[in-house]
């Protein structure tokens, strides 16, 4: 990771003002694709992703078809205007290795033995970044799954966690996600206490990394009661 000349933490503040365990301000909004068959947008402070869900479908051509369960494709990508300097909207070698990820941190949720010879696609745009835009996805694209209906075995719920100048942090901002010493990407099922994404950028002792998981995991817990919200939110009878 890049060295920063700044000081990232002065006087236990982090740079946006924040304490080390203190998430940045979570917005979620659901149902923001009106063709989609599921979507949400999250935003953790500055970065904002928006997740669309379509299907399950039919899986064409035939031979791509799995017989005993449905495809859960992911495609991950940031928006030429996401970041200070423009992105080119091309596939790079990161968007694609992202979709992977965060495709592996959906699939334990989803119980996708029900849906044999189809697809379920997640599409993640990435409209402004400024760290931690996997775990934003995560969220996003976990909410979007609910709302197409698909039978989930619990929400997954993620977080960033990591360390900056010498000190545990919680959510990391793009500050901290390029200049600190370390970032961990962290994904749970709250009600199964089961780990679905833990990805590590950086030196950690085991001591720190234990450490992190279990500030991962109380962040997790809070994420989770936003999601269950806004879940709740939509499909709440009003008079």
């Amino acid at each position: 990771m890049k060295k920063s000349e700044e000081k990232l933490i002065v006087k236990g503040k982090r740079v946006d003002g924040r304490l080390p365990e203190e998430l940045r301000n979570i917005e979620i909004k659901v149902d923001v694709i009106s063709r989609a068959d599921g979507s949400a947008e999250v935003a953790f402070g500055n970065t904002r992703v928006i997740a669309s869900v379509y299907g399950p479908r039919a899986l064409y051509p035939k031979h791509l078809q799995e017989y005993e369960s449905s495809i859960l494709r992911c495609r991950y990508s940031m928006a030429p205007f996401s970041v200070d300097e423009r992105k080119s909207p091309v596939p790079d070698r990161r968007s694609i290795e992202l979709s992977k990820v965060i495709r592996l941190a959906l699939e334990p949720a989803i119980f996708l033995e029900d849906f044999p010879k189809t697809a379920i696609d997640v599409f993640l745009e990435v409209v402004q970044a400024d760290g931690s835009t996997r775990v934003t996805g995560i969220n996003a694209a976990s909410l979007a799954l609910a709302l197409a209906g698909i039978p989930m075995r619990d929400l997954v719920c993620a977080c960033s966690v990591g360390k900056v100048d010498g000190t545990l942090v919680v959510d990391l901002n793009g500050k901290e996600d390029n200049f600190g010493e370390a970032d961990v990407a962290f994904a749970l099922m709250p009600s199964k206490n089961k780990i679905t994404l833990l990805q590590m950028d950086g030196l950690l002792s085991k001591e720190e990394l234990k450490k992190l998981i279990g500030m991962a995991k109380e962040a997790c817990k809070k994420i989770y009661e936003l999601q269950k919200k806004a879940l709740r939110e939509k499909y709440k009878v009003r008079e």
